[in-house]
């Protein structure tokens, strides 16, 4: 049997390793418990075995169903892996201060700018400021509307030197 797709294949392995890696440290770390007195390991090792499942069905059609190109893996894409990752530590850092450089919190409307922005940076050629201010006023009303008024979660708005 032969590979035909690479991306499919290398999918696949990546879903069945990251699927036992979270079964086995679910089995280890937690107690499982069974169906009808579930304990706290039995989430995450249904949710691995699924994943790992989905892999193995991911690489079962990579080896039997033909791809045009033969799914050739391209060259890694750092930008947006950066960009995304990037994005990520700035919410967190920003939402939540850091208290040994000094760094305040800015509260969760600067923070959603700060990721969406940083984000859409991951693809250079559809980056446009406007669209992305846009989304991120969306992105902070809504998460407004849904965390602090309706569920009633404390956490700062806006950057506390601002004192609105």
């Amino acid at each position: 049997m032969s590979i035909k797709s690479e991306k499919d294949f290398a999918s696949g392995v990546m879903f069945i390793a990251t699927g036992g890696v979270f079964a086995w440290a679910s089995v280890s770390s937690y107690t499982v418990g069974s169906a009808s007195q579930m304990g706290p390991g039995y989430f995450p090792l249904v949710l691995a075995v699924i994943l790992a499942f989905l892999g193995a069905f991911i690489l079962f059609f990579s080896l039997v169903v033909e791809t045009p190109d033969g799914g050739k893996i391209g060259a890694f894409a750092w930008r947006p892996l950066l960009c995304i990752l990037g994005a990520n530590l700035v919410f967190g850092a920003l939402l939540g201060g850091i208290e040994a450089i000094g760094l305040p919190s800015m509260g969760l409307v600067v923070a959603i700018l700060g990721l969406t922005v940083i984000a859409a940076m991951a693809d250079e050629t559809a980056f446009q400021i406007r669209r992305v201010l846009v989304l991120s006023t969306i992105l902070a009303g809504g998460s407004y509307v849904i965390f602090i008024a309706l569920l009633g979660l404390q956490m700062p708005v806006w950057p506390s030197f601002l004192a609105l």
